[in-house]
């Protein structure tokens, strides 16, 4: 049986590469050995960069509903903990809209924490 040869195969694989790594700088752009190291450590800092928007946007929430909360002379700890009593299940991401878009509706949900 003849021998096929994987060019055509292998071409393909290093254009894939290179074109994930485009716009990367110097060497890691075109030279094949750089860049397969570069697009294995951008995918490693991408995986963690997922991880680390959540956390980021999370506090970024608490921090809106702190802000709201002192407005109305009450801890952000006080309030979540009177919520949590008083049976309101809502996440931090819709108490943050709450207490920026609609303020009396969050007034409200303040005067339910304090009681």
């Amino acid at each position: 049986m003849t021998r096929i040869k994987g060019g055509v195969i292998h071409a393909k694989h290093r254009k894939g590469i290179l074109k994930y790594t485009k716009g990367f700088r110097w060497g890691r752009k075109s030279k094949i050995k750089l860049a397969k190291t570069a697009k294995m450590r951008a995918g490693q800092h991408a995986f963690v960069g997922r991880k680390v928007k959540k956390r980021q946007a999370r506090g970024l929430w608490q921090i809106k509903i702190n802000a709201a909360t002192r407005k109305h002379a009450l801890s952000y700890s006080k309030f979540m903990g009177g919520l949590k009593k008083a049976g309101i299940a809502l996440d931090r991401k819709v108490l943050a809209t709450i207490a920026a878009k609609y303020p009396k509706m969050f007034a409200e949900l303040v005067n339910i924490a304090k009681k």
